[in-house]
């Protein structure tokens, strides 16, 4: 009977946390140009180039069909503290799945049509949903960044009811303070983990990165490079991507439409209108046969961090020689020659990556849902997505690196 009645006291005691004011000061807005640039800034600080307004700017003129952007201010008195970054997507269950689920899964998936509020970005990976301002007590702002949600939640109640409240995707340096979520509803689900190569000091090319490799791993690699250069391939960097829009996206579909889960899927404008926001923190480089691009990757530079960004390849031609592994290593190029500290290679494909070297990062989302129907479609939609084990190997001569 104790827990009993300390479950209910909590209970109520939360109810009480969530319809109370948390005193913080909050601007919302539905573009990013609608909020004071300096003030955002002041926020926002150096965290991610995908809270930066250039990327967000860039991001809502070719946003995907069924997402619409919402952004919250929060201050203290006058002092901007923290900004949030947060994505409407209306989902329905069908186009969210590669293949057709079964059982429970499909009677719920397969019928979902669902509004969700995410904080964070269906179309990168990592914290990208919000951003403290330097020199302040994470655990004090979690609950206001709650507040946040709620706000925007409230104010869009015009537009349509939200289902499921998603802030994605902490990891365990990002999550300090965010056990602050729980009071609101919020709980904590694992995702795949991002796979991350650290860069070492000595490493000024891609030659030094093969040669911190064992021999089988570089040879290994340097077999990959004959295959691309005996086919008649070259690898090319895209200094403009516009001319080039239409290939690169029908080779992304080709990618993109072999995903086992796919909420949203990007316009042909969106790569080459980042390419343009982000200058020198962008490169795209393509696999070339004569003129016929057979493959792409974007690297982008996110402070001393490399991102492997989208790409896409023609899985005809991938049938015969390895297109995706020859991608990576241009990654892993790129990002070196951008001066970058460590590479982030994403949720997908973890064996490859760990050949080359990355280990894995473990990621959580924390939900909350509106409607406790909603626990049903949340376990079809995650059972219905295969969860890859980032297997241990050690490719580099005296251990990891």
């Amino acid at each position: 009977m104790p827990r009993i009645v300390k479950k209910i006291l909590e209970k109520v005691s939360n109810h009480r946390l969530r319809h109370r004011s948390t005193g913080f000061g909050f601007a919302l807005a539905d573009q990013i140009a609608f909020l004071d640039g300096a003030r955002w800034d002041q926020a926002v600080g150096g965290a991610s180039l995908f809270l930066g307004r250039d990327y967000l700017g860039a991001l809502e003129a070719t946003a995907p069909e069924n997402l619409s952007p919402r952004y919250a201010l929060i201050s203290r008195g006058a002092e901007p503290v923290a900004a949030v970054v947060a994505q409407v997507l209306r989902a329905e269950g069908r186009r969210w799945l590669k293949d057709e689920p079964k059982g429970l899964a499909k009677k719920v998936v397969s019928g979902l049509k669902a509004r969700m509020l995410v904080c964070g970005n269906l179309l990168s990976w990592g914290c990208h949903g919000v951003a403290f301002a330097a020199g302040q007590d994470r655990s004090a702002l979690w609950p206001a960044v709650a507040e946040a949600l709620h706000r925007i939640r409230r104010s869009d109640h015009l537009l349509g009811e939200t289902d499921l409240l998603l802030v994605k995707d902490l990891a365990d340096a990002d999550a300090a303070g965010a056990e602050a979520l729980r009071p609101y509803s919020f709980r904590p689900l694992e995702t795949e983990p991002d796979m991350m190569l650290e860069i070492p000091e000595g490493w000024k090319s891609h030659d030094d990165y093969l040669a911190g490799l064992t021999s089988s791993y570089r040879q290994s690699a340097k077999k990959v490079f004959k295959e691309i250069e005996k086919s008649g391939c070259r690898v090319e960097r895209l200094a403009d991507l516009a001319p080039h829009a239409a290939r690169l996206h029908a080779l992304y579909l080709q990618v993109h439409e072999n995903a086992a889960v796919r909420p949203v899927t990007l316009s042909p404008d969106y790569l080459p209108a980042l390419s343009r926001a982000l200058d020198d923190r962008f490169r795209c480089a393509a696999i070339r046969r004569g003129d016929e691009i057979l493959g792409f990757v974007v690297t982008l530079r996110d402070g001393d961090t490399g991102v492997g960004y989208y790409l896409g390849f023609d899985r005809a031609a991938a049938a015969e020689l390895p297109l995706y592994l020859r991608l990576l290593h241009a990654v892993v190029e790129d990002a070196i020659a951008m001066g970058c500290r460590r590479i982030s290679l994403g949720r997908t494909a973890l064996d490859p990556k760990a050949r080359l070297g990355a280990r894995p990062r473990p990621m959580r989302v924390w939900v909350r849902h509106t409607h406790p129907w909603l626990n049903l479609i949340v376990r079809g939609v995650l059972g219905a997505i295969p969860h890859e084990e980032a297997p241990e190997r050690n490719p580099f001569k005296g251990g990891p690196s």
